[in-house]
């Protein structure tokens, strides 16, 4: 393998972006790669957003609920400041990195995958509770595709929550390594995504909804 992708461990360095070094190179190329990863996350979600524009009609309600009836902006919005909040946390474990403090990095981590658990657990009740209500995927076409992307964004939170529980351990035995800078950038462009995510979820469907 080239020795260009080859991860090296390095020293805490606030100037570990600098422009010149081989790290820095190395971490452009593959935060670069990342987002053109995320892209088809971008694709997935347009999807989403396209089928339940379409779907949100009473017509596809087939005698269930409709939008104005399930969707509650008011909770809405105190998940969205619990998002919000875990987006800045993550920012606060970034701002340890350039202090070459692990200490400073895994709480902010914490801090942010503690926010985002709850947020899942939150969304999680209102999907179980509308299930119990017998307002099941399977009731029509609206709910089937409003559970799916409220699914979907979960299961993209949940795997970002697992994403930080490893980074934590990661900075706790291996410092700020260069492979570990690179990992903690892209799981923040991912973290920011699923953050921005939400926000259109918010308005799109909340907002939209209980208007």
């Amino acid at each position: 393998m080239s020795d260009v992708f080859r991860i090296q461990a390095t020293p805490p360095s606030p100037e570990l972006w600098a422009p010149g070094r081989g790290e820095a190179n190395l971490i452009d190329v593959a935060t670069f790669g990342f987002w053109l990863y995320m892209l088809s996350d971008t694709l997935v979600f347009a999807a989403l957003f396209a089928a339940y524009g379409v779907l949100d009609h009473r017509f596809n309600a087939a005698g269930g609920p409709t939008s104005h009836e399930i969707v509650h902006p008011l909770a809405a919005f105190w998940q969205t400041l619990i998002v919000l909040s875990s987006a800045f946390a993550y920012g606060m474990a970034m701002v340890g990195i350039r202090a070459r403090s692990r200490l400073r990095c895994v709480v902010g981590l914490a801090g942010s995958a503690a926010l985002g658990a709850v947020f899942i657990a939150l969304e999680n009740i209102h999907l179980a509770a509308l299930v119990a209500q017998g307002n099941a995927p399977e009731r029509s076409g609206y709910l089937s595709a409003f559970f799916i992307l409220m699914a979907v964004h979960n299961l993209h939170l949940a795997f970002g929550v697992l994403w930080m529980l490893v980074m934590i351990v990661q900075v706790s035995t291996q410092g700020f390594t260069t492979g570990t800078v690179i990992r903690l950038l892209n799981l923040r462009f991912y973290w920011m995504f699923q953050t921005s995510i939400w926000v259109c979820i918010f308005v799109f469907v909340y907002l939209r909804g209980g208007a």
